[in-house]
C-alpha cells in the first residue's frame, strides 16, 4: 500500500517503508481477552460514524507526493482516477472516464470524460482538470513524486473539449486502463508554488469529486471525512468517515472489543483468534495483496552514477544474496510467524493476481539449504575463523544491519529467526528497529530491510520502482526507487512489457521480470500475508469486500469498502462472531504497513500500494 507501501523523504516508494506494511497492513496487536461489552455504536451528536484504526501516519495529503497506503487510500476516497477496478474480479471499469480506446497504432488514446462529476465546491469537473493533472507531472519534477512512472512516456496530453482527453504516448503504453493517478481540481492547485513542498493539510474541507469529502486532519491524530453528497455514484451511507491513529495496537483491539470502533485491519494470529470468540465481532481472514520480503541494499546510488550509503559491500555479490536467502526457512515464517494465516513467498506478484504470479522451476527454486548456502559463502571467498565467525578477504567479521518496524510483531519475530539461521553460518545480525525507517532507507544506510508492497491489479507500478530510472537523480534528490536496484535485464523486460498489448504476452514478460529479481537475490519474497481483520456486526449491516467472494475490506484497490458500508440498525446483533461474509466498518484499530519498502505500502506504494 494502491501499489504504495512506502516511506520516506527521498523516494516515493520509500515513503512507504517507513510506515511499513502493506497491504497489507500488518496490525501490530497482541492477544486481548474478551471483554464482551454492551454494544456500543459509534456515533456523535447522533451521527453514524465509522472509525478506522491505522498504525502508519499520513506521509502526505497532496495526491503529488504520498505513498503511503493510508494516504493513498485517502486520495481515492476523495478524488476520481480515469478508471477504477471492479470490485469483483478486478477488470477496468469506468470512473472519471466512460470509456477510453486507442488508435490503430496504440499512440494516442482518447478519453470520454463523464459530465456527472462535480467539484465539491460546485464547479464541474472536466478533461481540462485531467489534462492540466497529467502536464503537471510531466513538467514539473515535484508533482511527479509519487506517480511519475505512470506518464514518463506520454508525449502530449490535451482537452479539445470538457468532455474529451487526448493522450498522445512516445510508444505503445499497456497501462492506459490502469492509471492510478488521482485527477485533481485545476482551479485549486494551479495556485500551488512547489508541489514538492505543499502537504495540502492547511485548508478544509479540501476540494474534491470522489465520495468523500476531507474536512479535517491532525497529524498523527486523525483524518476526517464527510460524505460527498453530489457523488455520481451515489453518496456513502454513513455520516462520518474517521481514520484515527494508534501507535498501540493492543488498545485498537481494546477499543473495538468495547464498541468504541467498528473495524481493525492486520490483526495477528492470536488477536484474530480471541476476537473470534466474541460476541458482535466477525473475523475476516482472506488473501492479500500484499508481499512481505527482505530486500538487500545493491549499493545505493542515485542516476549520475554516484555511490552513497554505507551498505555492506559483501551484498554486491549475488552468490552471497543468494546463500542468505538460502538460509531462510519460508515455511517456519508462514507456520511459525503468521501462523498460518499467509501462503510460501516466491514470485514478487502475490497468487491472488493470478494472471502474474510466477513461480520459479524445480531447478531454480531457491530452498532452504542451510549447507548448500554455506558453501555459496566460501566460494565467494568467505570462511570461518576461529571462533566461529564469518569473515571476508579483509578478517573482518561479517554483520548484517537489518531495518525493521519497531511497531511490528512480525518483523521482530523474523528477526529473531535470522539471527539463530544465520548465526549458524557464522553471521552476526543486528535488527534496527525504529518507529520510522525511512530516514535510513532514503540515505542507503542498511544492509537488508523488511519490505513490503500492496500490489495493485496492474503490476506496473511495483515493477517500475526497481528500474533505473527510479533512482533519485542525485543522492540530494527524491527518487521512486524501493531499493536502488539498476539491473539493465530487468529494464529491458520492464520496457518490453509496457508495450506489449496483447495480455498473455505481457504476463510472460512480468513473469520473466520476476524471475530476474529472484535470481539475481535482490528481493526475498518470504511469504503472502492474508488480509486479517475484524469488525462489529452491531454497527455495520454489510460492507464490500475485494474481491467480493473473497477479498480485503482495508486498503482496496478503489473505495468500494468504506462508499458502500450500510449502518446495522441500533439494536442490530450478530450471532455469529466467526463468519466471514460481506462486512462494514471501519476501524480504529491499528494498521502498520509491514514491509519496509513500502512497507512503505505501496501506493500504493502500494503499491504502492501498497503504494497502497
Amino acid at each position: 500500500m494502491d501499489t504504495h507501501d512506502q516511506y520516506g523523504a527521498r523516494g516515493t516508494v520509500l515513503r512507504l517503508l517507513a510506515a511499513a506494511g502493506a497491504a497489507a497492513l500488518t496490525l501490530t496487536v497482541g492477544l486481548v481477552t474478551p471483554l464482551n461489552p454492551a454494544p456500543q455504536q459509534a456515533e456523535a451528536d447522533g451521527k453514524k460514524v465509522l472509525t478506522v484504526a491505522v498504525a502508519q501516519s499520513v506521509d502526505s495529503l497532496s495526491p503529488f507526493l504520498a505513498a503511503r497506503l493510508v494516504s493513498t487510500s485517502m486520495h481515492r476516497l476523495t478524488y476520481e482516477y480515469l478508471t477504477n477496478y471492479d470490485p469483483k474480479d478486478n477488470h477496468a471499469i469506468p470512473g472519471l472516464a466512460t470509456k477510453w480506446e486507442p488508435s490503430a497504432d496504440k499512440l494516442t488514446w482518447t478519453y470520454t470524460i463523464r459530465d456527472n462529476s462535480k467539484w465539491s465546491d460546485g464547479k464541474q469537473a472536466t478533461a481540462e482538470d485531467a489534462a492540466w493533472t497529467f502536464n503537471t507531472m510531466m513538467t514539473d519534477e515535484g508533482a511527479a513524486t509519487a506517480n511519475g512512472s505512470f506518464v514518463a512516456n506520454f508525449k502530449k496530453v490535451t482537452a479539445p473539449s470538457p468532455t474529451k482527453l487526448v493522450i498522445d504516448l512516445k510508444k505503445p503504453q499497456a497501462t492506459m486502463a490502469a492509471l492510478d493517478v488521482p485527477i485533481v481540481p485545476k482551479h485549486v492547485w494551479e495556485k500551488v508554488d512547489d508541489f514538492s513542498k505543499f502537504n495540502n493539510d492547511k485548508s478544509f474541507p479540501v476540494v474534491g469529486n470522489g465520495p468523500f469529502i476531507l474536512t479535517g486532519y491532525k497529524a498523527d491524530s486523525y483524518v476526517r471525512l464527510k460524505p460527498n453528497k453530489s457523488f455520481w455514484r451515489g453518496a456513502p451511507k454513513f455520516d462520518e468517515l474517521v481514520f484515527k491513529y494508534y501507535k498501540d495496537g493492543d488498545a485498537a483491539v481494546a477499543a473495538l472489543q468495547k464498541g468504541e470502533v467498528s473495524f481493525v485491519s492486520g490483526l495477528t494470529p492470536a488477536q484474530a483468534a480471541a476476537l473470534k470468540g466474541q460476541a458482535d465481532v466477525t473475523v475476516n481472514d482472506a488473501p492479500g495483496r500484499r508481499f512481505y520480503a527482505l530486500a538487500t541494499n545493491p549499493g545505493a546510488q542515485s542516476k549520475d552514477g554516484e555511490k552513497f550509503g554505507d551498505g555492506h559491500a559483501s551484498l554486491l555479490d549475488q552468490r552471497v544474496r543468494q546463500a542468505l536467502f538460502m538460509a531462510v526457512d519460508r515455511q517456519a515464517v508462514v507456520d511459525k510467524v503468521f501462523q498460518g494465516h499467509a501462503e510460501e513467498g516466491e514470485g514478487y506478484i502475490p497468487p491472488r493476481f493470478s494472471t502474474y504470479y510466477w513461480q520459479p522451476t524445480d531447478g531454480q527454486k531457491i530452498t532452504y539449504n542451510p549447507q548448500k548456502a554455506a558453501q555459496l559463502l566460501k566460494d565467494a571467498g568467505y570462511s570461518k575463523n576461529g571462533d566461529g565467525k564469518l569473515v571476508g578477504k579483509n578478517g573482518k567479521p561479517v554483520t548484517y544491519r537489518v531495518l525493521c518496524h519497531a511497531t511490528d510483531p512480525q518483523d521482530k519475530a523474523v528477526g529473531k529467526y535470522l539471527q539463530e539461521w544465520w548465526g549458524k553460518l557464522g553471521i552476526g545480525v543486528e535488527l534496527d528497529c525504529r518507529d520510522n525507517v525511512s530516514d535510513p532507507w532514503l540515505a542507503g544506510e542498511y544492509d537488508l530491510a523488511f519490505d513490503g508492497w500492496s500490489v495493485n491489479p496492474d503490476p506496473d507500478f511495483v515493477l517500475s520502482i526497481h528500474t533505473c530510472s527510479a533512482l533519485p537523480a542525485t543522492p540530494k534528490d527524491i527518487g521512486a526507487t524501493d531499493n536502488f536496484i539498476c539491473d539493465k535485464k530487468f529494464d529491458e523486460l520492464y520496457a518490453q512489457q509496457l508495450a506489449e498489448y496483447d495480455p498473455a504476452k505481457r504476463a510472460e514478460i512480468v513473469k520473466k521480470m520476476e524471475s530476474r529479481l529472484y535470481d539475481t537475490g535482490y528481493m526475498n519474497v518470504m511469504a503472502y500475508p492474508n488480509a486479517v481483520e475484524a469488525y462489529r456486526t452491531d454497527q455495520i449491516a454489510s460492507i464490500t469486500k475485494m474481491p467480493e467472494a473473497a477479498g480485503n475490506i482495508y486498503g482496496q484497490d478503489g473505495y468500494w469498502s468504506w462508499w458502500s458500508a450500510t449502518p446495522a440498525a441500533a439494536s442490530e446483533s450478530s450471532d455469529d462472531s466467526s463468519q466471514t461474509g460481506v462486512i462494514i466498518g471501519i476501524v480504529a484499530g491499528v494498521v502498520v504497513l509491514a514491509g519496509l519498502g513500502v512497507f512503505f505500502a505501496m501506493r500504493h506504494r502500494a503499491t504502492a500500494e501498497d503504494r497502497e
